[in-house]
């Protein structure tokens, strides 16, 4: 995942859309792409899921596969976390919004989620 966290570092930052109400990402075209083929992987696991279960595959294996889908899901949401951290809710509390932290702790807690 390194190489992943450096180009979540090096992506070009709009610091203008960082907690306006228009709320937009900024993410790189290189690290857009990075999300989006992980995605598309996932998209493809979901689509395998299902057709386990419609060709009646022993359960164990269908939870294999959920659980290897639910970590590369984990993996972008990491990503687009710790992006958002050092971006984002860096830039508003360097501003004095310190209301960012409260929104950061819901955020947190949603990824938690189980």
């Amino acid at each position: 995942m390194g190489k992943e966290l450096e180009q979540v570092n090096e992506s070009t930052h709009n610091h203008d859309m960082c907690g306006t109400s228009e709320r937009k990402s900024h993410h790189s075209e290189a690290v857009k792409k990075n999300l989006t083929t992980r995605l598309n992987r996932i998209e493809g696991q979901i689509r395998g899921i299902k057709g386990l279960i419609e060709r009646d595959t022993y359960c164990d294996d269908v939870i294999t596969q959920i659980a290897a889908t639910q970590s590369a899901l984990n993996s972008v949401g990491k990503l687009l976390l710790e992006g958002h951290i050092k971006t984002c809710v860096v830039d508003r509390i360097e501003e004095g919004d310190s209301e960012v932290l409260d929104e950061l702790i819901l955020t947190i807690g949603k990824l938690m989620k189980k």
